[in-house]
């Protein structure tokens, strides 16, 4: 989950929340959206390798 920040940025979020925090966990914070979306890609690439 990509949410654009008020600084410009995106920052990368899980996509379930914490049960405990009800938050999403900060998986980074990019400059561009393309950057981000790459992340997440990787993210995803290792969860499952």
């Amino acid at each position: 989950m990509i949410r654009k920040l008020s600084s410009g940025g995106y920052r990368l979020y899980s996509r379930k929340k914490n049960l405990k925090t009800g938050k999403r966990r900060n998986l980074g914070t990019f400059k561009t959206r393309a950057a981000a979306e790459q992340h997440e890609r990787d993210v995803q690439y290792f969860k499952r390798h």
